[in-house]
């Protein structure tokens, strides 16, 4: 197979140092050309980093990176792509209120004698890629007036569009439908007949499996499997994800749950082009307890917790709250009932940057401590104070900018925010993302102790250490449905296996 598939860019010893943390630990890693070399790993595993590093996104700390048997430096992501090296990202890099010729030859326009940009060719070039990729997408058309498979499509158009020997494509089929995710097999078979070296990083185990040549396997920066795709299976590639034994979480001492308090009954969302990003989801928190809701990317499980916050009208089925019909369909209603969300991003939904601790800590509590119309500042700043020495916020002053703590203490303030609601319920979306392990630790301790309180706690990620080690009972969910239930102190492995759909709908007991 080596000889059909010759290698043509190695990584040799790389490593990538951050700050605080080691992403790549000596990595060694063979291209080869003319197939698809699949990655796998966990989230955080460092796959994404070592792409940007072959992509010239990010520079090696150490290590070399040799290119059709050169040693080569990638300047930056320019250099690169003159390079032939081309690379569609997880995070959609486009601009919506541009057309979608326009977006496809971003920095790289056709002109006429150098000038002008030749809007005729720029626009037949990206017609005849998407009858290359089957799409009947007028180039003309605002990418924003697109669904999201359809932008998936416009960033691997623009990828095409460079003539890349060597295509990285990180989760490419996060945002499409069955039918595209098929067009685009059919777009990389094409690709592997004329020598391009595709790499294709996916957590959907069952893809890897259909579309690779090769597997690498990453876990904590370091490759633990890579071998020619011949008798690969789910199981060894689980086993080189997560090791051969499950790890021992260290638990707080074990006490009683109380009634239910949440439920939700056959929630679902629809999705634009057909289908449900949320499929008819059911499910129950008591008072007390920790539900994880584990998942890969597009599986729904943010768009879940939307919905229970009203972030979505058209929405469907029924929420109730210590067994009461919640029947407001307002944000705020829904915090009144004693909902609160903990988002995923928490720069973006969680805080307001340029506003000070404070005011970040009573932004959704704000009528409890007016008097009259006035806001009593006083008031605030007692609360607040209450919340910081409950989660131990570092802080110097109330009144510094959030933006100037660190990213768990940030996190901390989204938590403090929320439990200011007095919520009965709360709802947690990969709480422990973007801040380092210490913090993580904290963030851990402090939801433990938020439950042994009699909070219910229903949280979302795609770290399994994670959820094994925090929840009380995991959830799994995939493709919009949920296909596993688990206790705690699960086998790692039936948790991953969960989120295969022709492996799904299991509950252990």
């Amino acid at each position: 197979m080596s000889e059909a598939h010759p290698v043509s860019l190695t990584i040799r010893n790389g490593v990538k140092m951050y700050p605080g943390t080691q992403a790549l630990k000596g990595v060694d890693f063979d291209l080869h050309m003319g197939a698809v070399n699949v990655l796998v790993g966990e989230n955080g595993a460092g796959k994404s980093t070592m792409m940007k590093i072959i992509a010239g996104v990010e520079a090696l700390t150490s290590g070399t990176i040799t290119l059709d048997g050169k040693e080569v430096v990638f300047a930056d992501k320019a250099d690169a792509v003159a390079r032939g090296i081309g690379i569609v990202f997880q995070e959609l890099n486009l601009f919506p209120n541009l057309t979608v010729a326009e977006n496809i030859f971003m920095a790289r326009e056709k002109t006429v004698r150098g000038f002008h940009i030749d809007r005729e060719a720029q626009s037949q070039a990206a017609r005849a890629l998407m009858q290359r990729l089957e799409q009947d997408i007028d180039p003309e058309t605002p990418l924003g007036n697109l669904r999201i498979g359809q932008q998936q499509i416009v960033e691997i158009a623009k990828a095409l569009a460079q003539d890349a020997r060597i295509l990285i494509l990180d989760e490419p089929t996060s945002a499409l439908s069955a039918s595209e995710v098929d067009v685009l097999f059919r777009i990389i078979e094409d690709l592997k007949r004329h020598g391009v070296g595709i790499v294709y990083i996916s957590h959907r185990l069952e893809e890897l499996i259909r579309i690779g040549d090769y597997i690498t396997v990453l876990r904590d920066g370091t490759i633990t499997g890579s071998r020619p795709m011949e008798g690969v299976d789910i199981p060894w590639i689980v086993r080189n994800m997560i090791g051969s034994a499950s790890k021992d979480f260290p638990r707080t001492e074990a006490h009683p749950f109380g009634d239910e308090v949440f439920r939700a009954e056959k929630i679902c969302l629809p999705r634009l082009g057909g289908g449900y990003t949320v499929d008819h989801v059911s499910l129950e928190v008591r008072a007390g307890e920790i539900v994880g809701l584990y998942g890969l990317m597009g599986a729904g499980r943010t768009e879940f917790l939307e919905c229970v916050m009203a972030q979505h009208p058209q929405s469907t089925g029924h929420f109730f709250i210590e067994g009461k019909p919640l029947k407001t369909h307002s944000v705020a209603g829904r915090i009144d009932r004693g909902l609160a969300l903990i988002p995923e991003d928490r720069k973006r939904d969680g805080l307001v940057q340029i506003m000070s601790i404070r005011e970040n800590i009573t932004l959704s509590s704000l009528y409890k401590l007016a008097k009259g119309f006035h806001l009593s500042i006083a008031a605030e700043a007692k609360a607040a104070a209450e919340f910081v020495k409950q989660l131990t916020i570092k802080i110097a002053s109330q009144e510094h900018p959030v933006s100037s703590l660190s990213g768990g203490n940030q996190q901390k303030v989204v938590i403090g925010k929320a439990l200011m609601t007095r919520p009965k319920i709360l709802l947690m979306d990969e709480p422990s993302r973007g801040i380092d392990i210490g913090a993580k630790a904290e963030v851990f301790r402090t939801m433990r102790r938020l439950a042994a309180e009699g909070l219910g706690i229903l949280f979302v990620t795609s770290d399994l250490e994670e959820v094994l080690a925090l929840s009380d009972r995991i959830l799994v969910m995939a493709n919009g449905r949920i296909t596993g239930t688990f206790p705690s102190g699960a086998n790692p492995a039936d948790v991953i296996s969960a989120t295969v759909p022709d492996r799904s709908s299991r509950i252990v007991q």
